[in-house]
């Protein structure tokens, strides 16, 4: 009897997987994704957002498999390239993604290949079979996966990791469903109808242009009002001060508990923080300018990203604040690592047999991309005790 499971999903009812897909899912590193959450922190400000990085994955495998169909196109590969594209992510997925290129040069991309190609194994793992011998008894080149998603397939590439591919598609439709807001729900149907494969490359019918416009909202209003909502950026700043003020330490292959865990065990810092994460004690946003306030005011930052420390540190000690209970954010370069395409609009669309930018039929896309990630450009955050004094030295020290 052949040997096959149905999944039960909350978005997509029964997914099907069999044969090789079975097996890759019982690996190690595709356990290892059912105790990191999605979202991060999210759950403080939306407590449904409790789902992982294994439902994810699943549901990209069965978005891209969907689009295969659709397309006609009969490419084992594609979907299992969709199921792995992230077995490289750390604890509480995109939050500590800087620190990761910061200490290693690596982002979870990078680390997502060396896992399928075998050459990075969790070193915790005695039981399990790893997914490059998983490939390999199947006679499938982990090469051939690692191309799909360095972009080298064409088509195949842009469907499971390109400007608008089967992972957005879950991921928006996914969050949307577990915060409970409505920002995300997109026509994925109808999306998928419009798609068509243009000299090796993945565009859409002029019929699909309100489907991508609605999906383009969504992803932007989705980031503002939830992967960068003000008090979730603050949980996830706080536990990025955690571990960089922590001595160095490999964190790539931790889970989010064992992450705490070993945060806990690292000094009174450390533990304080994880404590405040735990309990919902939160810092709390004493100081702030929209990027508006700045040009308004002529007002120019005197920091930059990589002096954004010794700032936090002269705010603290002029305002008798200990030292890592100041944090300044200044988003930018940070969040464009852990989601590069947030600014990409560069979508196809078919009219007459010619292939024109999705922004020559409507002015979302370009409007889109004038607006800002988050509603600051500088934001100063505290204990709740000491915000009015370190209010009044943050403007001292970032504009002096």
């Amino acid at each position: 009897m052949e040997n096959v499971k149905y999944i039960r999903d909350p978005l997509y009812g029964n997914i099907k997987v069999d044969g090789i897909l079975l097996d890759l899912i019982e690996t190690p590193e595709m356990q290892r994704l059912l105790r990191i959450k999605q979202l991060g922190y999210t759950y403080l400000v939306y407590p449904g957002a409790n789902h992982t990085r294994f439902e994810h994955s699943l549901g990209t495998f069965f978005v891209a498999k969907k689009m295969c169909d659709a397309l006609n196109i009969d490419d084992e590969v594609a979907g299992i390239a969709a199921l792995l594209h992230d077995v490289g992510h750390g604890p509480f997925s995109h939050t500590l993604e800087y620190l990761l290129h910061m200490g290693w040069g690596k982002d979870h991309v990078a680390i997502t290949r060396e896992m399928i190609l075998g050459e990075r194994v969790l070193q915790d793992c005695e039981h399990g079979t790893p997914v490059r011998e998983v490939l390999d008894r199947y006679g499938v080149a982990a090469e051939e996966v690692t191309d799909v998603l360095d972009g080298k397939r064409g088509h195949i590439s842009e469907m499971v990791h390109g400007h608008l591919d089967a992972d957005q598609i879950d991921y928006l439709v996914r969050d949307a469903y577990y915060t409970g807001v409505a920002y995300g729900v997109i026509d994925v149907d109808r999306i998928i109808q419009t798609m068509k494969v243009h000299e090796g490359m993945v565009v859409f019918e002029k019929k699909g242009v309100s489907s991508l416009e609605s999906m383009l909202v969504a992803r932007a209003l989705m980031y503002s009002a939830v992967y960068l909502h003000k008090t979730v950026r603050i949980a996830e700043l706080m536990l990025s001060r955690a571990v960089e003020r922590a001595p160095s330490f490999d964190f790539s292959q931790m889970t989010d508990c064992e992450l705490i865990e070993t945060l806990k065990d690292m000094g009174s810092y450390q533990k304080d923080m994880v404590l405040r994460l735990k309990y919902r004690n939160l810092f709390k946003r004493a100081f702030s300018k929209a990027r508006e306030e700045l040009l308004r005011e002529k007002l120019e930052l005197s920091v930059k990203r990589e002096t954004v420390k010794e700032a936090e540190d002269e705010i603290a000690k002029r305002a008798g604040v200990p030292e890592g209970y100041v944090i300044v954010d200044i988003p930018g370069k940070d969040i464009l690592l852990s989601e590069p395409r947030i600014k990409r609009m560069d979508v196809g669309v078919e009219s007459n047999g010619e292939i024109i930018p999705l922004s020559r039929f409507t002015p979302l896309a370009h409007a889109l991309q004038q607006r800002e990630i988050t509603e600051w450009a500088v934001m100063v955050c505290c204990p709740e005790k000491y915000r009015t004094e370190v209010a009044r030295q943050a403007e001292r020290v970032l504009f002096e």
